[in-house]
């Protein structure tokens, strides 16, 4: 029997609403992690805000790392962006790096979950095309000539893509540039991306699959890591809630359950990527990310 990767699994089911809410479509964390008899035990949280979400995954994977037990952490939205968008920006360096610098940069989110993301997707649209795309979807009171609350166009010859190759693969996935109503995951990024590069930068964690690399995965590889931060797509995996659950608390425990079987069989290293070469590889790796588990 092969060693376990990780020992506690967190799933991360976020939300972008612009003012304090619990139950559904608000933030829920489910974590299975041994409990003090050393049996997996699951809890999940509800916090009514993202800044309340932020403290309370620092304080979970601070008290993992107290006990070296190295957790995987799946966050529900996109790490990257689609191929292109980071030198359409004119930003420097690796572009999966260069844009999560420059959305943390870029979004404001208070305390009581306003936040500035229509702003951002405006400016980014400006940036990037001089007119309200790629961006699009908002409130009317939020709507500007930068963004539109409806979808303008279809994305054609010489635009950036509508969507990364991993939602091409999953054909249910929404787009990045969708910034609100049902399954706007943009917002959910835009207000996401900047909670998962802090939670990077304060312990030795690494994005997969940027810092890992597109590949199965060993325990050589993950050496060091305190954890392993990954997006993954909740509806792969299917969530029967009990009668005490809503969905979306079903799909954080069904998703933690599925990482802890498959780890417990020696089989979750090879989720984490192709175990041949692919042509996506160089993109998915620098650029892209993909979601964990899809095919």
């Amino acid at each position: 029997m092969s060693a376990r990767l990780f020992n506690a699994y967190v799933a991360v089911d976020w939300s972008a609403a612009s003012k304090p809410t619990t139950g559904a479509d608000s933030v829920w964390i489910g974590v299975l992690k041994r409990s003090v008899r050393f049996q997996m035990a699951f809890e999940v949280h509800n916090p009514a805000t993202r800044v309340e979400a932020e403290k309370l995954l620092n304080a979970i994977l601070d008290d993992l790392k107290r006990k070296s037990e190295r957790a995987l952490v799946g966050f529900d939205f996109p790490l990257g962006f689609p191929r292109g968008t980071a030198a359409a920006l004119q930003l420097a360096g690796p572009p999966w790096r260069a844009m999560l610098d420059f959305v943390t940069k870029e979004v404001k989110d208070k305390p009581d979950n306003s936040n500035n993301r229509f702003q951002v997707g405006a400016k980014m649209n400006r940036l990037l095309t001089g007119s309200a795309f790629p961006f699009w979807g908002a409130p009317a009171r939020d709507e500007q000539t930068m963004l539109s609350a409806k979808r303008g166009r279809d994305h054609g010859e010489g635009d950036l893509p509508e969507l990364r190759f991993c939602e091409e693969a999953l054909k249910t996935a929404a787009s990045i540039w969708k910034l609100y109503y049902q399954g706007s995951v943009g917002g959910q990024a835009l207000t996401g991306i900047p909670v998962v590069k802090r939670l990077r930068d304060a312990r030795n964690a690494k994005i997969w699959p940027f810092e890992t690399g597109w590949r199965p995965l060993a325990g050589a590889d993950l050496a060091g890591a305190d954890a392993v931060f990954a997006e993954i797509y909740p509806s792969l995996y299917a969530a029967k809630p009990t009668a005490s659950e809503i969905r979306d608390q079903a799909q954080v425990r069904s998703v933690c359950e599925r990482f802890n079987t498959l780890d417990e069989k020696g089989q979750l290293g090879a989720l984490f990527g192709p175990a041949k070469d692919d042509k996506r590889r160089e993109i998915v790796e620098q650029e892209e990310g993909w979601v964990l588990g899809a095919s």
